[in-house]
């Protein structure tokens, strides 16, 4: 596998192993076959994938309806169409009803930049942890994307993934065994807890990275199953940690800020915390996306200043 790859391109490579592996998996699109990558699946396999057009309800209703037939139905468009326009069928289509349904939410948080909120997807975690019955979960780089993808299209049941817009590099190795639930612990440190979710989590390496030239000894957590989630270990992560910062390209609420928040204030720990990513009643406004997450403090340097400040006892 390459440095840094697509993970579209590694969710499409996955659908036609498993289709070539027996696996009877049906593809819905709504218009988005160009943002699903998904153009070597149809040349693999011609009249196995189903557009519905731009008509996200109908996506997530039919692919209810195949799931039903005994297909593994896998929807495959951009998260913010996903997840919003379509929210009642999946609650009601997919996760009441349990049927086998894998939606695939692409180009997510902030992908779009310069598109604005209209096209953002910074609310699909706390939506998805909102709703019963459905496992939640967001690769952090295209081997885990893989190993992830896998595991889903095997399991029984719905499953919500979400999906970085861009290459992202890798970081684990071809070996890197995924475990549902699994807390992804990249790198050891004892004074500081770094805890980020998807891409946000490259940025939480390189601040490490910057904060163990300063002296400073930051542990890198990935939260890449959100649900299931262990939360027994991510509390045997922290508790030696004096400081957590979390980072996300999300609202501070619901995503993997508030689960680290859960965590804390139920086993009763006194580590301060600071949850980086859009305010509360915030929307990410149009722009390139490297500023946006500079002006969100979730780029590398803007997660290790609020170490650092925490560190010192100063305001974040």
């Amino acid at each position: 596998m390459s440095n840094a790859e697509h993970l579209a391109s590694v969710m499409v490579d996955a659908f036609i192993n498993a289709v070539n592996e027996g696996i009877d998996l049906v593809p819905v699109v709504a218009d988005s076959t160009s943002t699903a990558k998904i153009s070597p699946f149809v040349k693999a396999f011609p009249g196995r994938l189903v557009n519905v057009g731009i008509a996200e309800q109908t996506l997530v209703g039919t692919a209810a309806g195949l799931a039903l037939g005994g297909k593994v139905a896998v929807t495959c468009n951009a998260a913010p169409f996903l997840i919003s326009r379509a929210n009642e069928q999946v609650k009601v289509d997919v996760c009441y009803n349990n049927t086998n349904v894998k939606l695939f939410g692409l180009n997510a948080g902030a992908s779009y930049g310069p598109l604005a909120s209209t096209h953002h997807s910074t609310d699909d975690i706390a939506i998805m942890r909102g709703f019963g019955n459905i496992e939640i979960y967001a690769p952090s780089c295209p081997v885990e994307c893989r190993k992830i993808i896998d595991y889903a299209l095997r399991h029984t049941g719905p499953v919500y993934i979400r999906l970085d817009g861009k290459a992202l590099p890798v970081l684990h190795d071809d070996d890197y065994a995924f475990v549902p639930g699994k807390i992804d612990t990249l790198r050891e440190g004892s004074d500081v807890a770094l805890v980020a979710l998807g891409s946000t989590v490259h940025e939480a390496v390189s601040a490490a990275e910057l904060l163990n030239g300063q002296g400073i000894s930051a542990k890198v957590i990935s939260i890449s199953s959100v649900r299931p989630c262990d939360t027994q270990a991510l509390f045997e992560q922290l508790k030696d940690v004096s400081y957590v910062v979390s980072a996300e390209e999300h609202n501070v609420n619901g995503g993997v800020g508030s689960l680290v928040a859960e965590v804390l204030a139920e086993h009763g720990l006194g580590i301060r915390l600071k949850r980086l990513g859009l305010a509360d009643g915030q929307y990410a406004i149009a722009g390139d996306r490297a500023a946006t997450r500079d002006r969100l403090g979730i780029d590398a340097q803007g997660i290790a200043r609020t170490a650092q400040h925490l560190i010192r006892g100063e305001n974040v």
